[in-house]
Parts: C-alpha cells; sequence; structure tokens
C-alpha cells in the first residue's frame, strides 16, 4: 500500500469525520420522525387483511389526482379502515364478486396532514396543472365555496371509503405520467383516463355536478352500474355521500368526532397498544 503524505492523511481523516457527521445527523433524524409519528388505535386495520380480493389503487399516493403530486402522509398505498367498516367491506366484495364484479378502493383513512395539503394546493390559484382532468368546468376560486375542498374531511375519522366497481376479469389500469394530455373526467368513457372499472359516468374525483350519485343526465349502464354499488353497501350499513357517487360511510362510526393524523402505512399500524 502506497503511504500517504501528512496532510493528504489529515484531508482523508477530515473528509471521514464529515461524513460520518452528516449521516449521524439525517440518517436518524428520519427515522426518529417515523418513530414519533402518531398511531392509529387499536381497532384500525388494513383492509387487505381482511378482504384480500378487494382491488386497491390508492391514487393520493400518486401523482393521478387533482394536486398532481403525491399527497403528504401517503408513505404506502395502503387502504387502512376501522375494523366494522374494513368487515363490511368485505361481506359486500362477496355479494358483488358473485354478480361478476370486485369492489376498486380509490382512497380510504385520509391523515389530516392530507387534507391541509389539499387546502394549501386550493387557495394556490395559480396552480391549475390537473384542471383540464378534474374540474374542467370549476372555476378554482370556487372550489371551497361549492363544497370540493374543505379543512376537514370525513375520511379522518377512519370509516370513509372512496371506490368503485371493476368488471372481472379485471383489466390492468397504466400508471399516468405527469405532464401527459388529461381530458376531462365528464367526457365518456372511451375518452377519459384509461381505468378499469365499470363506467360510472364520471371519472373518480370528478369536481363537477355530474358526479352527483343520483343526477338524472347519469342513465343506462351507467346509472345502473351506480345504484348496483349503493344499494349493495347501503344493505351493510355505508351511507353516501350525495354529491359523490364514489363516496361511502361506515355508521354508526367509531370515530364520529375525531380526525386523525397517523400516516398511511403498515408502520402506523405496528406497536399499537
Amino acid at each position: 500500500m502506497t503511504r500517504l503524505s501528512a496532510p493528504f492523511r489529515t484531508l482523508v481523516t477530515a473528509l471521514t469525520t464529515l461524513t460520518a457527521l452528516l449521516t449521524v445527523t439525517t440518517a436518524p433524524a428520519t427515522a426518529q420522525a417515523a418513530v414519533h409519528d402518531p398511531k392509529a388505535p387499536g381497532d384500525f386495520v388494513a383492509l387487505r387483511s381482511v378482504a384480500p380480493t378487494v382491488l386497491e389503487e390508492i391514487r393520493y399516493f400518486t401523482p393521478h389526482n387533482f394536486v398532481g403530486e403525491r399527497i403528504d402522509g401517503y408513505r404506502q398505498p395502503l387502504c387502512i379502515l376501522t375494523r366494522p367498516a374494513a368487515e363490511a367491506l368485505a361481506q359486500a366484495q362477496t355479494a358483488l364478486l358473485r354478480q361478476g364484479y370486485s369492489l376498486k378502493v380509490y382512497d380510504c383513512y385520509r391523515p389530516q396532514r392530507a387534507v391541509d395539503h389539499f387546502v394549501r394546493w386550493a387557495e394556490d390559484l395559480d396552480d391549475q396543472r390537473m384542471k383540464a382532468e378534474f374540474y374542467p368546468d370549476v372555476d378554482k376560486s370556487r372550489l371551497f365555496a361549492d363544497g370540493y375542498i374543505a379543512e376537514k374531511s370525513g375520511h379522518s375519522r377512519g370509516s370513509t371509503v372512496d371506490l368503485t366497481l371493476v368488471p372481472l376479469p379485471a383489466r390492468p389500469t397504466r400508471p399516468y405520467h405527469p405532464g401527459e394530455p388529461l381530458a376531462p373526467c365528464t367526457a365518456p368513457q372511451e375518452e377519459r383516463f384509461p381505468d378499469n372499472s365499470a363506467d360510472m359516468g364520471t371519472g373518480y374525483d370528478c369536481f363537477d355536478t355530474l358526479s352527483h350519485t343520483l343526477d338524472p343526465r347519469v342513465q343506462g349502464a351507467q346509472r345502473a352500474h351506480r345504484l348496483l354499488l349503493k344499494d349493495t353497501l347501503e344493505k351493510l350499513g355505508f351511507v353516501n355521500l350525495a354529491e359523490e357517487w364514489w363516496h361511502f360511510t361506515y355508521k354508526p362510526e367509531a370515530y364520529p368526532d375525531t380526525y386523525f393524523d397517523f400516516p398511511v402505512s403498515a408502520r402506523s399500524l405496528t406497536g399499537r397498544r
């Protein structure tokens, strides 16, 4: 081995020390943040542990949503719900499989930090990157007044889910590529972003009155699909939000007055009391 000069040995030692200090100050900080994240109560579960055949396409883990980027608090593409809501979805899935459909969830428990992210985005009127798909006919300045964005969400209480029907056998859905051309969520199904769900009359998270579950303009197979989803879930204790065909809350809620902020990740469900 070649012998190093004294000045060079001093430089190498200094660099090694600096690298060690950076490692100590950055890596543990990330781990420490995860350790101190709030945990889910013991009666929250991963849906896949209760209803493993339900499809999951957690949109807020991806940039394919009305904000156009992954939403704060979504660390894994995971559906988390209170156990009663998850068990009711398992029953709904059993009933729908017999009819040639599967449920697919787009969003389940949503941390408060994600809702805060929505609010910040809605207040930034210059950010219109996803308007062409998700709110083509709504001025962004109207999102609060029209009820599309709010400072609190029932999703944060753990018993609300956004979902759809998928005809079986389920086809794969291609990923969204940021920057690709967008099509209105109100367009005919063959013109919208491809989704393996049944035709529900609009895309998911479509900020438009056409998304109202019983909008009279939605007829034929589209209306039949909405009613099949609604009727199946309502028989098992879910209540539909009339303005969104995809939005259902299991009643009675386990936490009707609590808005949780633990991250969407498997870690939130481990090490709990």
